[in-house]
């Protein structure tokens, strides 16, 4: 799209299992080759890339002879920790060849979570960066539990470009981009993800992959939230990183914001941390909200979840609908006391609240 050319300096392509693994059920190492060649020209060419990849799960599964997804957690975790062992041994090997180093970055929701750590995060991938090494960036499926997971990659991915303020964010797949209602023609420009746009979204039904297509889209508006460019391809297309690259749009599905992306703080409110508990609000005090005001505590309607001063909350409508994210200055047990009455501190104060939807 030409709207959307201009020099993209720092990418963070996002590789999905699926694109290693075709019917054979073996690692293929020529779209690994094929990938890391193109990202290795364009760090030659003065950009900065950071790939998040998955496949760590399924090559252990392969090593480890299991023919379908462990359903135990340490069988899972045992899996994990023999792939990504073998996963980094390939990217090492590839880009060596390329005289290029590489590093490899777990992450888990507690990294993001906590301001702290995810400033922390975010000046290791820098340093990464300007040393010239690719970060390989992959959950940390060896110790993560339900409470600290993110669930797949695509919204790791999103979040790691949020977190590093990329130019765009290449997600790549093994089918073409997002596909109409007819299942055939592709979808090639989206500035929005409505309710008509997650209906055409499916989920996957391959053995050793999480998500789909709809975790996709929810990468996707954490993007377009943060300004940010999005593109999801076919990454068995040669040349579709390098063509993305120069123009969003000439492989694939590409999804762009209209408006421009937010101050870090906010980012890391709206999309960085899982929200502690929610805070439901008056019609009044939403659309005070809506209009960039603080939230007061006579505008609140009810509670749910324990959370501390300092935390991040989901602030939702009287019928529990989120439409913003903030940090408060009150715990729940003091709000319990305090709601409905009129004070002279902000329950949040507006340079602390984000709006979501």
């Amino acid at each position: 799209m030409k709207s959307l050319q201009k020099k993209h300096k720092r990418i963070v392509v996002k590789l999905g299992s699926s694109l290693f693994y075709s019917g054979r059920g073996n690692f293929d190492l020529n779209i690994a080759r094929q990938i890391t060649g193109e990202v290795s020209a364009l760090v030659k060419e003065g950009r900065e890339v950071v790939i998040v990849s998955s496949g760590a799960i399924a090559l252990g599964m392969q090593l480890l002879g299991l023919e379908s997804r462990p359903r135990e957690l340490s069988i899972l975790q045992a899996a994990a920790a023999v792939g990504q062992n073998e996963l980094m041994d390939i990217y090492r090997e590839l880009f060596k060849d390329k005289s290029l180093n590489c590093g490899q970055v777990l992450l888990t929701w507690e990294d993001f979570d906590g301001r702290r750590r995810y400033l922390n995060a975010k000046n290791t991938l820098l340093s990464l960066l300007k040393l010239g090494v690719i970060p390989i960036i992959n959950e940390n499926d060896t110790v993560s539990t339900d409470e600290i997971k993110f669930g797949d990659n695509d919204r790791l991915s999103a979040l790691v470009a949020t977190l590093i303020s990329a130019d765009l964010l290449l997600i790549l797949t093994d089918v073409e981009g997002l596909l109409a209602k007819d299942r055939k023609t592709l979808v090639k420009l989206v500035n929005e993800i409505t309710p008509e746009i997650k209906a055409l979204a499916s989920t996957t039904d391959k053995k050793a992959c999480v998500g789909g297509m709809v975790t996709k889209l929810d990468a996707a508006k954490i993007a377009l939230g943060s300004g940010i460019p999005c593109v999801i391809a076919n990454g068995r297309v040669k040349g579709v990183i390098s063509a993305n690259v120069k123009e969003p749009g000439s492989f694939g599905t590409v999804f762009a914001p209209k408006k421009s992306q937010l101050a870090a703080k906010k980012r890391w409110i709206a999309f960085g941390s899982k929200p502690k508990g929610k805070i439901m609000v008056d019609d009044g005090a939403r659309n005070a909200l809506l209009g960039r005001k603080s939230l007061l505590a006579v505008g609140i309607a009810g509670l749910s979840g324990d959370f501390e001063c300092g935390d991040i909350v989901s602030i939702a409508d009287k019928a529990h609908a989120e439409f913003a994210r903030g940090k408060t200055n009150f715990s729940s047990k003091q709000l319990e006391k305090l709601k409905g009455q009129r004070l002279d501190k902000e329950v949040i104060h507006c340079d602390n609240i984000v709006v979501v939807n």
